[in-house]
């Protein structure tokens, strides 16, 4: 038994590491545990189109999920639209915009208001219209209530496009040099 356990649900690589250049061979080794039936779904986390296509052309299998941050202050369309072509379910990391002040934005604030829900819980319907899958963090119960309460309302089109219209940044990494070992 590996990890204690019969199998992995998502087994994720977190960071590409170009500059290490071995996230082809990890790709190598989780397709054979998936295989093997140690993972059910393999996937990536913070990788680029080019990465992904690499790992197509390599090893002619792409990966189910790719984790990337993900929030109105960078919605990255082009990476959406690449992954929805490809048939990747794209999981918004840090979907909240952490450690930003975008909960507190004039717009969400006020669209919040109107549907009588808080402006996180704007920021995560947005998420799910746009066709991704948020994955907020929080150590809160109340919280984790309010995050999980987002299907009881929908944003209008011009609330959606209200939320995509921020100022855009990256809050995190950038998957082209960033090093997390």
């Amino acid at each position: 038994m590996w990890l204690c356990l019969e199998y992995v649900d998502l087994y994720l690589i977190h960071w590409p590491l170009p500059r290490v250049d071995r996230y082809v061979d990890s790709w190598r080794a989780m397709i054979k545990l998936r295989e093997d039936g140690l993972v059910r779904s393999i996937g990536v986390s913070n990788f680029t189109a080019e990465h992904i296509e690499r790992l197509e052309k390599e090893t002619g299998v792409l990966p189910s999920v790719n984790q990337i941050e993900l929030h109105p202050l960078f919605p990255q369309d082009e990476l959406r639209a690449f992954h929805t072509a490809k048939g990747i379910v794209t999981e918004s990391g840090s979907p909240l915009g952490r450690g930003s002040d975008l909960l507190d934005d004039p717009v969400l604030v006020q669209i919040a208001e109107a549907l009588g829900v808080t402006p996180g819980q704007v920021v995560l319907r947005w998420h799910t219209q746009l066709g991704a899958v948020p994955v907020p963090k929080s150590s809160s119960p109340e919280r984790q209530r309010r995050n999980l309460d987002v299907f009881g309302f929908e944003l209008g089109p011009e609330q959606l496009r209200a939320v995509s219209a921020r100022p855009r940044r990256r809050l995190g990494g950038d998957p082209e040099v960033h090093e997390e070992f």
